[in-house]
Parts: structure tokens; C-alpha cells; sequence
């Protein structure tokens, strides 16, 4: 996984590139009628119910625009909010106020959306052994903030990019000709290359998960797109060798089942890439 240094840079390259596109030359709208010197508060209202996140990434929006802007929080990350309360109040500078808000309220939605999916399916886990986990399938640009939504909601992430883990998918194998000549091409790689580098691998049928379990050295064997059945035979096959990891359209409906399958881990895309942003404003008073 990547380290603590690495994320806080991704999360400063979010809010660099943020202002840059939203802002650009200038505020013209808050610099044409509002005098520099014009001082203002306003509240981060809910209007929606669900687990709130991206209050401390807002802090370090608003620390960005203008260090002078002052916050008061209510409510922090991970709690659940409903229509009506006040997450926090920010004070100052009313341009600058103005110049963080969408920023603020875009990024906040969408990680309270994702912190909310998540809680819902960690839930539906309580009293199972597994773990649900995110996937790549983010929003380009955006990817430590939906991981970091993910971990708020109270799942797991996964790997972060490329080049923090290795996972050999159904593409990968084929094009290496067969599961057992990429999983022996891979650990010479990272023994050439000094990578200390964890290794999935997918299995898509029960044949590729005896296939895999003849090669040392996998960390995680990727169950995708198996029914239930086939996963509980694939768990016992797996047995204490190495980690289980269910996969491939488990919703809301068959999460549960899956994880009674007795995977260690299950990962959805569905946590980042199918939700309805939660609604916030940023309202004067």
C-alpha cells in the first residue's frame, strides 16, 4: 500500500488541481460586488441523511484558499447526519469563502455518498468474518479521496494504483500464456527489480483455483464471478494457504451470502462508481 506521505501528496495534487480548474484567474462574480475587506460567515447545511465525510479534507481545503478562515466543527467524519444539521461553521474573508465553497461541496457529496454505500454494506457483513474492500473504479483525479470516503464508512482499501500491488487478472494471464507462467514471470520480476510487492491473482473457475494453489508466493486468490456454490468450494480448496477475495456484481442482495461463503474479503466498485452524491450547502448567515 502506499505510504502516509504519498496520500497526503495525492490529496494536495486534489485541491491544487481543484482550485486551478475552479477558480483559474480569478473569482470574478465574489471580486465584482463583494468588497475585499467584506467579512462573512456561513454553515455546511444537510439536506440528506447518510455518514458525512470529507470534513477534515474540507479544513484542508479552506486552509489552502485562506489559512485566516477560521472552522467550527459540530460533527465529524463518520457520523451519521440527517436533514438539517450543521456540520460546521467557517468565518472570515466572504470572497474567500465563496472561492472554496463548490470545491468544498463537490468533494464533501461525493465522499459522504461513498462513506454512506459503505457503511450500508459493512453492515450487512456484521457477524461474518469479512472485510469489504474498494477497487480502482474511481472518479480520475479523485481516487484518494473516494479511498479515504471508503475507510471513513468503515470498509478497507485495496490497493491504491498499479504500482503498490501486483494482481494478475483474466488479461494478464492470457497474455502471459497461462496463470503459472505469470505468477513465475512476476516473482522474478520483483526479485530483479527489489519490489516487495503482494500478489493477487484471479481465478475465474475452480481448475484456475487448483492451478494457482500449486505456486508459492500468492498472497490473495481473487474469486470472480463465481456462484455460491463454487465459492464455498474454493474457499475449502484455498483453505489457511492464502486470502480470499470474492468479487464481480455482489450487491446489496447477495453480499451477505457471499460473505457466508466464508471469503475473507469481498470488493465492490459499486462503493465508488454507482452513488448518488449526498446533498450539502454552503448557506451565509
Amino acid at each position: 500500500m502506499i505510504t502516509e506521505q504519498q496520500f497526503q501528496n495525492e490529496l494536495t495534487i486534489i485541491i491544487q488541481n481543484g482550485i486551478r480548474e475552479d477558480i483559474g484567474s480569478g473569482d470574478y462574480s465574489s471580486l465584482a460586488c463583494i468588497p475585499a475587506d467584506a467579512r462573512g460567515k456561513a454553515k455546511l447545511l444537510v439536506k440528506d441523511t447518510g455518514i458525512i465525510a470529507g470534513v477534515a479534507f474540507a479544513k484542508m481545503i479552506f486552509e489552502k484558499v485562506d489559512a485566516t478562515l477560521q472552522i467550527e466543527t459540530f460533527i465529524n467524519d463518520g457520523a451519521e447526519v440527517k436533514y438539517g444539521d450543521i456540520v460546521f461553521n467557517v468565518s472570515g474573508s466572504s470572497q474567500s469563502i465563496l472561492k472554496a465553497e463548490r470545491l468544498v461541496l463537490n468533494s464533501m457529496q461525493r465522499m459522504s455518498a461513498i462513506a454512506t454505500k459503505t457503511n450500508q454494506y459493512v453492515k450487512l457483513l456484521e457477524g461474518t468474518k469479512t472485510k469489504i474492500l474498494d477497487t480502482r473504479k474511481t472518479t480520475p483525479g479523485f481516487r484518494a479521496c473516494e479511498k479515504w470516503a471508503v475507510k471513513i464508512g468503515g470498509g478497507e482499501n485495496h490497493r491504491f494504483a498499479l504500482y503498490d500491488m501486483i494482481m494478475l487478472k483474466d488479461n494478464h494471464n492470457d497474455f502471459a500464456v497461462g496463470i503459472t507462467n505469470a505468477i513465475n514471470k512476476t516473482k522474478e520480476f520483483l526479485k530483479i527489480n527489489h519490489l516487495d510487492l503482494k500478489i493477487i491473482v484471479e481465478a475465474r473457475n475452480l481448475d484456475e483455483i487448483k492451478e494457482i494453489l500449486e505456486n508459492d508466493g500468492v498472497f490473495r486468490v481473487l474469486i470472480d464471478n463465481f456462484n455460491f456454490e463454487d465459492t464455498r468450494k474454493a474457499v475449502t480448496l484455498i483453505g489457511t494457504k492464502c486470502l480470499t477475495e470474492s468479487s464481480g456484481n455482489i450487491n446489496e442482495k447477495t453480499i451477505r451470502q457471499y460473505a457466508e461463503c466464508g471469503v475473507d474479503y469481498i470488493s465492490s466498485g459499486a462503493l465508488t462508481h454507482s452513488v448518488h452524491n449526498m446533498d450539502l450547502s454552503l448557506k451565509a448567515f
